[in-house]
């Protein structure tokens, strides 16, 4: 047997997820070694100055709330009014409202930013000049981060099915799912766009930017605002079998936030995440 010969059956065998798993694992050992086992990772990052009221973050989040629900109205008032309509036109009518919806609820966020941050949106964590070092740097960390991902959800699938038995199942996220069920290429775009763009900046900027950041500025504890800001980040998702798997993932997104001091690192981790999970759906399907 030839070394070509070997090589394919190995890859009969080891898929891209084990590939990117076992590159994560090996840079998860070496960040543990060199952070004293996740000890002091945070030791040289500094708070964002702000005059950030308490009640502001949550006004966004229930402003963003708004708009989802909004959305959901709109369409199932639309579909009630002309029954004939197709379904993969409503959908589209639902994530056009919600792509309008996020914009707008950006514009609110970063002319509260400007107000109540100390240098703006440089402040924030937005600054262009950034975006190089922060899309590669983003790869990386999702690659740290995607085998406790991964882990966390092939566990969370064990134990609901032995527990709760025939009665578990793991939920498709309905997005995904009208993107499987439809072939337009116009609801594909349109969906693409709304995941793996709009919803990623809009919680970004709630959950690190303005939640992250409000917790540490009154408790002067990182780790302690990444947790709870990664906690609600997980339970305000409709599906409860994927909070686990959401959890570990917000830990990564407030982690590199607060590590770099930049929110356009944690928003391309939260995008390119997103764009993978579509991207296996539709090789999948």
């Amino acid at each position: 047997m030839n070394v070509l010969e070997i090589i394919k059956q190995l890859a009969n065998f080891i898929t891209l997820t084990d590939i990117i798993c076992l590159t994560g694992l090996i840079l998860l050992v070496s960040w543990l070694l060199k952070t004293s086992l996740g000890r002091n990772p945070l030791a040289d990052s500094t708070p964002r100055r702000n005059n950030m009221p308490l009640y502001l973050p949550f006004i966004m989040l229930f402003i963003w709330f708004g708009a989802v629900s909004l959305t959901i109205l709109i369409t199932a008032m639309t579909e009630k009014r002309m029954p004939d309509l197709p379904d993969w036109q409503s959908a589209f009518l639902g994530n056009a409202i919600l792509c309008i919806g996020g914009l707008g609820v950006m514009v609110v966020i970063i002319f509260s930013v400007k107000t109540h941050f100390a240098r703006g949106l440089k402040g924030f964590g937005l600054n262009p000049k950034t975006i190089h070092r922060d899309s590669f740097a983003a790869i990386i960390n999702l690659i740290y981060v995607w085998p406790i991902v991964f882990l966390v959800t092939q566990l969370t699938i064990f134990y609901g099915q032995l527990i709760f038995r025939q009665d578990f199942n793991w939920p498709q996220h309905q997005t995904l799912e009208s993107m499987t069920s439809h072939p337009q290429l116009p609801l594909k775009i349109l969906i693409f766009i709304t995941t793996a763009a709009i919803v990623p900046i809009v919680e970004e900027m709630l959950f690190r930017g303005l939640f992250q950041t409000m917790v540490r500025s009154f408790l002067d504890r990182a780790w302690v605002a990444i947790i709870l800001s990664s906690a609600l980040f997980a339970i305000v998702h409709q599906d409860k079998e994927h909070w686990p798997a959401l959890f570990v993932l917000s830990m990564c997104l407030g982690y590199s936030y607060e590590k770099s001091g930049s929110l356009l690192r944690p928003i391309f981790i939260h995008s390119i995440f997103n764009a993978a999970s579509i991207i296996f759906v539709l090789c999948a399907a």
